[in-house]
């Protein structure tokens, strides 16, 4: 499996990234995890937005799916797509009301919302169905605490395991989510405080605790603030998990 970094920045995009966006490939197979502000365009440096196999959303948030009307765009209305996008919708695996969260993103007014149908150019499914197959991928999901529903997913393909936390705070399913991964993607929004709000982030000390208990072998630290201290975040995570520990960077790509 490669995992390339598109963005990697948290709550929104940074000066030096987009949000949250992840490309993962195995055995010829592609799939998007989540598609934050300004994550399209990296995409399309990285591989044919056509050539995905799919795209799985971790949450609703604009960190997170806003880019997703622009892939609406491109595979409605390119002059000379390579694939009929009639014929194959792109798979979407998504909080169950996507398909309308996604179409009032995309519509620019409410007339507009209500004619709009994105069932001609992808194919929704719920992430609370639990697991799917993707191309090359065994896609499953947990969910985890945040301020709207939200789902951790793991990913398996040629023998080789990614776990990927999206938003959360600390709740039990992170471990079994990371359980046994060959790379935990773990959100780390701040450095830990004293009094930080529950079911919203994880500090870079939860999200190495959580690669400890799941015993995972390395760990990337992903959706750091633009106003956080990403060394402070890097030491306690380093401090926490005595096996590898590396920020995402946007561009970065990683061998699982």
């Amino acid at each position: 499996m490669k995992l390339t970094i598109l963005g990697c920045s948290g709550s929104g995009p940074g000066p030096d990234s987009p949000a949250s966006g992840y490309l993962v490939e195995s055995g010829g197979s592609r799939l998007v995890l989540d598609l934050g502000n300004g994550t399209f365009g990296a995409l399309q440096r990285f591989a044919d937005p056509f050539a995905l196999d799919g795209v799985v959303l971790s949450h609703l948030h604009a960190d997170h799916c806003a880019d997703f009307a622009a892939l609406t765009v491109l595979r409605r209305y390119h002059p000379d797509p390579p694939v009929d996008t009639a014929r194959h919708p792109l798979p979407v695996l998504a909080p169950p009301d996507a398909p309308q969260r996604l179409a009032a993103l995309y519509a620019a007014d409410e007339p507009e919302r209500q004619r709009t149908d994105l069932s001609d150019v992808f194919a929704f499914s719920g992430l609370d169905g639990g697991s799917a197959a993707v191309g090359a991928f065994a896609v499953s999901a947990v969910p985890v605490e945040h301020v709207c529903p939200a789902w951790g997913v793991r990913l398996e393909a040629g023998g080789r395991v990614l776990a990927y936390t999206g938003d959360t705070g600390p709740c039990p399913g992170l471990v079994d989510l990371a359980r046994g991964a060959d790379v935990l993607l773990s959100e780390a929004s701040w450095p830990d405080f004293p009094g930080a709000p529950d079911g919203v982030h994880l500090s870079g000390r939860q999200a190495a605790e959580v690669a400890t208990a799941a015993g995972v072998g390395r760990l990337v630290l992903t959706h750091v603030q633009p106003w956080s201290d990403a060394s402070a975040i890097l030491r306690e995570a380093r401090e926490q998990f005595t096996g590898p520990v590396q920020l995402a960077e946007p561009g970065a790509q990683h061998e699982v």
